[in-house]
């Protein structure tokens, strides 16, 4: 069993405006980073241009075609959908690939074709709400992926786990109402988006861990410890990852003090958990991470827990045979 690893050239078209922290440099540094021959053992996946009907399990149809619309119509240049948000031409293929990306990781991870997945996308998509660009975000894209491992593959229990250092309140909005899923999300408080506040709790579903500006890396590992029981708890038969490491202190976009070490502790924790309750079954996905250096070196590490899990059950099931 491997760690399967989807990107795709597509997600490289959605270019951003000269400036914008989510910008085209950022999945190019992740490329370069993960070509390295110590990640020659992932299984290397390219998604499909998602079905329509699949993104319209959590969009509206009329936004979903607001956003193939507004790309068309950026031929000659961007389209802004908000203050934060906008589109080219090529920001369509790329956010279908985006959310095909999560589509086809849980398909894989739940076909016992691969032990977890990341998905190296982008635009990313945790602000996204049902009808709302925003944040950088087109689609919600973990929220699709979740959709879909509820209502294609039967599972009664999804947990997503956001530990971006900004508030995921596209996902939030989106599941807050649906128990079957357990959505946690640690951040900065105050900050964008300016929602995630600890007495947002859904139906008892929505868990939100604020985190003070300049709060040590301590600060966010006790917040996570004293939640990680309830996430056990809940028995998830998925746990997916909104993966921002943009609470890394050399972010420009936040003020936390997040180190590589921290984002390795919090995936051993998660995949931990997987072990004991979903068979390993993760699928994370790129959310936001804006200093370069510290984006690569993050994912990176992040990916390599992945990694260790899928040699640990080659190995189990080469002790079995």
């Amino acid at each position: 069993m491997t760690t399967a690893f989807y990107t795709h050239p597509d997600c490289l078209k959605h270019v951003t405006q000269p400036g914008h922290p989510e910008r085209v440099d950022r999945l190019v540094t992740l490329m370069e980073g993960f070509a390295a021959e110590e990640f020659a053992a992932l299984q290397r996946c390219e998604p499909d241009l998602i079905a329509l009907e699949k993104i319209t399990r959590v969009h509206p149809e009329a936004y979903v075609s607001g956003i193939r619309d507004a790309a068309a119509g950026a031929s000659q240049g961007f389209v802004r959908l908000d203050e934060d948000t906008a589109v080219v031409e090529g920001s369509w293929n790329a956010a279908l690939r985006a959310a095909g990306a999560l589509v086809d990781a849980v398909d894989k991870v739940m076909a016992n074709g691969a032990t977890n997945a990341f998905c190296a996308v982008r635009p990313p998509g945790h602000h996204a709400e049902t009808a709302r660009a925003m944040g950088f975000c087109l689609f919600n894209n973990v929220a699709i992926g979740a959709a879909h491992a509820l209502d294609i593959h039967g599972l009664e229990r999804v947990a997503i786990v956001d530990f971006d250092v900004h508030h995921g309140n596209g996902t939030q909005e989106i599941f807050q109402n649906d128990p079957r899923v357990f959505f946690a999300s640690s951040h900065q408080m105050p900050l964008y988006p300016g929602s995630g506040s600890a007495d947002e709790t859904g139906v008892g579903n929505i868990h939100n861990l604020p985190l003070a500006p300049e709060a040590p890396a301590e600060a966010f590992r006790a917040a996570w410890k004293g939640l990680l029981p309830e996430l056990e708890a809940f028995a998830p038969q998925l746990i997916m990852i909104s993966a921002g490491f943009d609470a890394h202190k050399a972010d420009p976009l936040s003020n936390q003090n997040l180190t590589e070490a921290d984002f390795v502790w919090i995936t051993e924790e998660l995949v931990k958990i997987a072990a004991r309750s979903c068979a390993n079954r993760v699928v994370s996905t790129l959310e936001g991470g804006y200093d370069l250096d510290a984006l690569r070196a993050s994912a990176l590490a992040h990916v390599k827990v992945l990694m260790a899990v899928g040699e640990m059950m080659t190995g189990v099931a080469k002790a079995r045979d």
